[in-house]
């Protein structure tokens, strides 16, 4: 079986319909299993209430495995390498991070230039599909 961790900025794109949502669903169509952060469910409904699209962001969540932000995640979060990671971020790469170990993942896909130089460090392949 393999898996992708999906962060908000793809999935976003595939929410908003943008240029770019095809290929990111093409991507996606690669891998047995999507997971994501719980994190994904709270930036992915924010921005659906942002344009009334609530309704598709819940579809889209139903086909993600979100993994529960434990104390164990937020802590590596803390001081998860590299630096520069935003904060919401590096609770997407431990999250990623910890999948990994546990070979639940293969790849994490994102359009976050920060987050993806965060899972190229430690190692892991990134995928940020464009049309």
């Amino acid at each position: 079986m393999t898996g992708v961790y999906l962060d908000t900025s793809a999935v976003g794109r595939v929410l908003l319909g943008e240029p770019d949502s095809q290929a990111v669903l093409a991507a996606l169509s690669r891998f047995d299993q999507h997971v994501a952060s719980r994190l994904l469910r709270i930036e992915l409904r924010r921005l659906a209430l942002r344009h009334d699209l609530l309704d598709h962001a819940d579809q889209l969540l139903s086909a993600i495995a979100l993994v529960p932000m434990d104390e164990a995640t937020l802590e590596a979060a803390e001081t998860v390498p590299p630096n520069g990671v935003a904060t919401l971020d590096a609770i997407h790469l431990a999250s990623a991070l910890r999948l990994a170990a546990d070979v639940l993942i293969d790849a994490v896909l994102t359009h976050d230039t920060r987050l993806a130089e965060g899972a190229r460090h430690h190692g892991l392949e990134v995928l940020a599909p464009s049309p």
